[in-house]
């Protein structure tokens, strides 16, 4: 069983991306760390630093509930979207594969993000 993050638009050819939850949780690990901080110190994550104290367009995606969960309106989409573009440019190591796929997901996630954006729906989490 995984997660799947997709539009609300209710149409089942629009685009997605999916993770294990194990995945998904490295996934926003790997954002934090990128974002200069440790996930796993913040509220919900196992410790206590308040989401107040970081700065980073990424909260709503890093602070949500795996699954369920309010929707990431179209507006959050759009504040969103800009820094995974910019993470999406990041060289890297060409020959770390975990370095690839994550980019891989950053970029699809980021078209999933720009549907959300032009068609005026949110980003659900199931």
């Amino acid at each position: 069983m995984g997660l799947v993050l997709f539009p609300g638009d209710g149409n089942t050819d629009s685009p997605d991306i999916s993770w294990s939850y194990t995945g998904f949780g490295l996934f926003r690990k790997w954002l934090a760390q990128i974002e200069g901080f440790a996930l796993d110190q913040m509220r919900g994550f196992g410790g206590d630093r308040p989401w107040s104290e970081v700065a980073t367009t990424l909260a709503p995606l890093l602070n949500h509930p795996d699954d369920g969960g309010p929707d990431l309106t179209p507006a959050q989409c759009a504040a969103i979207s800009p820094r995974l573009s910019e993470i999406a440019g990041i060289q890297g190591d060409p020959l770390d594969p975990v370095w690839q796929r994550r980019i891989q997901d950053v970029r699809q996630l980021v078209g999933v993000l720009q549907f959300c954006i032009e068609r005026d729906t949110g980003l659900l989490f199931g």
